[in-house]
């Protein structure tokens, strides 16, 4: 939250501590001086260079919700929330390497061997490795329990065969959490495992979709081609890995919907200066109602869409269960924050439309998490299931 957010919300449980403001600060600071500025460059370039990850790791912008034996700060999950939150005002994309980060470097603090997530965690945390999961593949996006992509145990190793795709920073990745079919096809959810795999293994490729937004993040596809992965590698208990790591999506869930929401913030704020400055017939924008009206009614689902994502990550710190709300945080912000923007480049008359401003972009970034990493339907499908389970009961 911004401080005036915090100063003026009503519900005592979502203030900030001075510690979070304080992270906020610093995060604020980096995305303002740092990545605003370039944030069309990086587009252009179509990545994130591993330079300004490092930049983010020596700050302590990365995983600071683990442990300091991991590299982390061992703060809150609603911290790791205000500092993806501040990063995102800058750089959408830039946030995303927190996104993967805190997911993936959770499923390794829980489930990898101990000597692994020792030698791992503190380089995710450092920007000097990048971590992307392995979800998807060609035949199955939103039905992930019916994945393809075998593991066949050899000796000491498991081989991987199949493809991946729709993989999120598929060709900027040095390690991969992959999803792999360990049993039969009927088992569905009790026969998948999950494995750390290293993207530079013999056998691995990649593609590079030509998607519409989220350049600099990329999106493709990973062939697996007779990839041996040491056994020492599997996450988890074999056959158990679908359902022991996708609890780690509810706190993902969250941090997508502050994400967004951030880019919908930093249009509204540039929005109503605009309205302010800009004149028509003699008086500013701002002096009419059709004007105002729709940004008044932008601030005030933004912000109660906000507070419902710390709400998830308040929850999850106090171990409270919170599977509904984090899908309401993966659905409706990331369609509100496009919405929003829309609304701001459309108030921005013809330059809204010109690339030179950022409405374009921010549009076209924030599109793509309607669709990846559960869509709006899968999304209402749990929160139906949550919510006729509590009547149930």
């Amino acid at each position: 939250m911004t401080d005036q957010a915090a100063s003026t919300a009503s519900t005592p449980q979502f203030s900030l501590t001075a510690d979070q403001l304080a992270f906020r600060e610093t995060a604020a600071r980096f995305a303002a001086e740092v990545l605003a500025p370039t944030y069309k460059a990086r587009e252009k370039a179509a990545t994130v260079p591993i330079a300004l990850r490092r930049q983010m790791g020596e700050i302590g912008l990365i995983g600071v919700e683990f442990p300091e034996s991991c590299g982390g700060l061992g703060v809150d999950h609603v911290t790791a929330g205000v500092v993806l939150e501040a990063i995102a005002e800058g750089d959408f994309n830039v946030g995303y390497v927190q996104l993967l980060s805190s997911l993936c470097g959770a499923i390794l603090s829980r489930h990898a061997a101990p000597e692994i997530a020792a030698d791992l965690l503190p380089k995710v945390v450092g920007g000097e490795v990048l971590l992307c999961i392995a979800l998807t593949e060609p035949q199955g996006g939103s039905d992930a329990a019916s994945l393809r992509l075998k593991a066949v145990r050899d000796g000491d190793d498991w081989v991987l065969t199949g493809e991946k795709t729709s993989i999120s920073m598929a060709d900027q990745a040095d390690w991969a959490v992959v999803f792999a079919r360990t049993g039969t096809v009927e088992s569905r959810a009790h026969g998948i495992s999950a494995f750390l795999v290293d993207m530079r293994s013999p056998g691995i490729s990649t593609t590079r979709f030509d998607d519409l937004g989220q350049l600099a993040i990329g999106r493709g596809s990973i062939f697996f081609d007779g990839v041996r992965v040491p056994a020492t590698h599997m996450l988890g208990k074999e056959g158990s890995g679908f359902v022991q790591v996708m609890q780690g999506f509810d706190f993902s869930r969250a941090l997508i919907g502050l994400q967004c929401l951030s880019v919908a913030r930093v249009s509204l704020a540039e929005t109503w200066a605009y309205v302010q400055e800009r004149k028509a017939f003699g008086k500013p924008l701002s002096d009419n109602q059709g004007v105002t009206f729709p940004l008044a009614e932008a601030e005030t689902l933004v912000e109660a869409a906000r507070l419902l994502c710390f709400k998830t990550l308040a929850a999850k710190d106090a171990g409270l269960p919170h599977t509904k709300e984090a899908a309401m945080c993966k659905w409706w912000p990331p369609k509100l924050a496009y919405e929003v923007v829309n609304t701001c480049l459309l108030l921005h008359g013809h330059a809204g439309y010109d690339v030179g401003l950022p409405f374009e972009q921010r549009m076209r970034d924030v599109l793509g998490l309607q669709i990846g990493d559960g869509t709006a339907q899968i999304m209402k499908l749990i929160i139906a299931r949550e919510a006729l389970r509590a009547a149930a009961a």
